[in-house]
């Protein structure tokens, strides 16, 4: 029996490529742009590879969050100050926290069965704020943000620290739910733990894992465990 949830934030329950796009085009329209569906589309490719990046050891998140607006400032021809820019854009990201349609009561339904554990590659800042107006903290027994303890997914560090850090943790009562194959399945792999990859659209070819494309598929899922 599991009650031990361990919970990606990020396109598993709060859509994430919609904040982006909302705290994007805010952004620009303070600074006196137009932005356009290609900006918007270029700039999720573009923060999406940084991203990936850094889950590889290959760049840091101090630079990270800059550069990938100088990247994508300079290809539109932008003056404006990487720096800046992402100062600005970070509180519009933190005004989000919206949930994906059945998540909240994907989430209740966890709670009754156990404790809810956050784990999140997101910036402390924009995740803090992020849970708290979408009243995901309330369901919550803990959240581990890797900008907060200064590690990231998919180190075997961080999977290390999430289980130092849960009291009375066992790993046969535990399972992660998350959206991504490089940082997410990882970590469960690297504890040895049950893994659930969150994908409405289907898991990708070759995956041999466990999939669930609905919160009732996974809820299922882990009802077998």
């Amino acid at each position: 029996m599991k009650d031990i949830f361990l919970l990606d934030i990020d396109e598993t329950l709060f859509d994430f490529p919609r904040e982006e796009r909302e705290a994007l085009w805010r952004t620009l329209k303070k600074r006196g742009a137009e932005p356009t569906e290609e900006m918007l589309s270029r700039y999720h490719a573009i923060n999406e590879s940084y991203w990936k990046k850094l889950e590889r050891g290959e760049i840091t998140r101090a630079r990270l969050v800059v550069e990938r607006f100088e990247v994508f400032l300079r290809e539109y021809g932008r003056a404006d100050s990487p720096e800046e820019f992402s100062k600005e854009y970070f509180p519009e990201l933190a005004s989000g926290g919206k949930f994906y349609e059945g998540a909240e009561a994907f989430v209740k339904a966890l709670k009754n069965k156990g404790r809810i554990f956050l784990v999140t590659n997101g910036a402390q800042y924009t995740q803090t704020r992020r849970i708290a107006a979408s009243g995901l903290g309330a369901y919550a027994d803990g959240a581990f943000i890797s900008e907060a303890i200064g590690i990231n997914k998919p180190s075997k560090e961080y999977a290390a620290y999430v289980e130092a850090h849960i009291e009375g943790y066992e790993r046969s009562r535990a399972v992660w739910v998350g959206d991504s194959l490089t940082s997410d399945a990882p970590c469960a792999a690297s504890l040895g733990i049950d893994f659930i990859l969150y994908r409405p659209k289907g898991a990708p070819e070759g995956y041999k894992g466990l999939c669930a494309q609905s919160y009732d598929e996974a809820l299922e899922l882990i009802g077998k465990m």
